[in-house]
């Protein structure tokens, strides 16, 4: 195992901060060596509201990962999501000859280089991603690498980060005596992991939620077409039960994960649930149904806003690929129906799967992102980025529409 290359993956979520640690086998299969789990601190809506707390919570869970490595690592992938996320869609193009020489990989990348956007100060490009090329008035062309043109155009999806609230999150890893390697949007690598490849294509809209946000992205033609971000998730559901029911949020989690349910109708009228006891006062008990309705609100609410999100891009339906949910929040009971029902609309519950190796106790929706972090790595490896704000510091067709060799035992879906 000393020659081999360590994949570190840093979830840092609102309820919790996940690593993972793994290596490829001979046979293309994820190994995985160490996972750690901690409670998250100093995040609020993704964005680090406290450095040292959110400090320590990234050291006790890459301390408990190490610790089954056996040896510490030296670097990671690390999962960010927020409000200070945003995106565009961009263009460039190019001009040349059609007697001249076939077009090459690195005049691909010059290409995808003008589609660069102009960045205003205070603002870090995290992902320029090629969406589609057109040769000659020739449209939705996959790849132009080889291919004689007079006039080529890429379109491509662009995701922007405010700089003070991506230094933060670094600030935080890297005083964990681990570099940061790349900074990853959440729901691109929560779409490595649970998209199949039909879905892609067809068009999907993933729905990642979160402790405290909803994450979605909407895939068409095989790649991201627009990622939007709402601050509300599993956390304010939490909330919702801690005041209606009038106990501590500790508990109103507790009740949510054992008791909860996005459709109340579907709960037995006769059920009841005992509420314990809290600060001298007696036990009580109520209705399962009531307990479930803020549960169903909340979601209600998360589900149309992920409807707004979707025409706001343009959209006029849901593609056919339907609504892909994950997330720690998607495990509650009922919320596929729930979401059917608003959104009229099909839709599946979706955790890391078709991964040669990958343990059980990963294959969570809540380890979607953590092992969709892995699988980006592993894609993308060699790659490395300096965050600079302001500075063209291009990752281009590198990253996209290629896998490595080796590779694709891990996410053939």
């Amino acid at each position: 195992m000393a020659n081999d290359t360590f994949y570190t993956a840093i979830d840092i979520g609102n309820s919790k901060v996940c690593t993972v640690i793994a290596t490829v086998g001979p046979e293309g299969e994820l190994k995985v060596l160490g996972t750690g789990v901690a409670l998250s601190q100093g995040i609020q809506k993704g964005q680090v509201e406290n450095v040292e707390e959110a400090q320590q919570a990234v050291k006790a869970s890459l301390d408990e990962a190490q610790h089954f490595l056996g040896k510490g690592v030296s670097w990671a992938y690390v999962g960010i999501t927020g409000n200070y996320v945003s995106c565009i869609n961009t263009s460039g193009s190019v001009n040349k000859s059609a007697d001249d020489e076939p077009l090459s990989s690195q005049e691909m990348e010059r290409l995808i280089q003008s589609s660069y956007p102009e960045v205003t100060p205070g603002k870090e490009v995290l992902h320029v991603i090629p969406i589609s090329y057109v040769v000659d008035g020739l449209t939705a062309v996959r790849n132009p690498i080889g291919l004689h043109a007079g006039q080529v155009r890429v379109d491509s999806h662009v995701v922007l980060g405010e700089m003070s609230a991506l230094k933060n999150i670094i600030k935080a890893v890297e005083r964990c005596n681990v570099k940061v390697n790349s900074l990853v949007l959440q729901p691109l690598a929560a779409g490595e992991a649970v998209l199949t490849q039909a879905e892609r294509e067809l068009g999907a809209v993933l729905v990642d939620i979160g402790g405290g946000t909803t994450d979605i992205a909407i895939f068409r033609g095989g790649n991201p077409w627009y990622i939007s971000v709402i601050p509300a998730g599993g956390q304010q559901i939490t909330r919702d039960l801690s005041a209606a029911l009038g106990v501590p949020y500790h508990q109103a989690e507790e009740i949510k994960m054992r008791w909860g349910n996005a459709m109340p109708e579907a709960v037995p009228a006769t059920d009841e649930v005992i509420l314990p006891s809290f600060q001298g006062a007696p036990q009580r008990t109520l209705k399962r149904r009531a307990l479930c309705q803020p549960v169903h609100d909340r979601l209600a609410e998360i589900f149309k806003l992920v409807l707004q999100k979707i025409r706001h891009a343009g959209l006029r339906r849901i593609p056919p690929g339907g609504l892909v949910i994950t997330g720690g929040t998607a495990e509650i009971p009922g919320i596929i129906e729930l979401a059917k029902k608003i959104t009229l609309a099909p839709a599946r519950i979706a955790h890391p799967a078709g991964i040669f190796g990958l343990p059980a106790e990963l294959r969570k929706p809540s380890f979607s992102t953590s092992v969709g972090l892995l699988l980006w790595g592993i894609k993308h490896q060699g790659e490395q980025r300096t965050y600079r704000n302001g500075e063209r510091t291009l990752w281009g067709s590198r990253l996209f529409g290629r896998r490595r060799k080796g590779m694709v035992a891990l996410g053939q879906r």
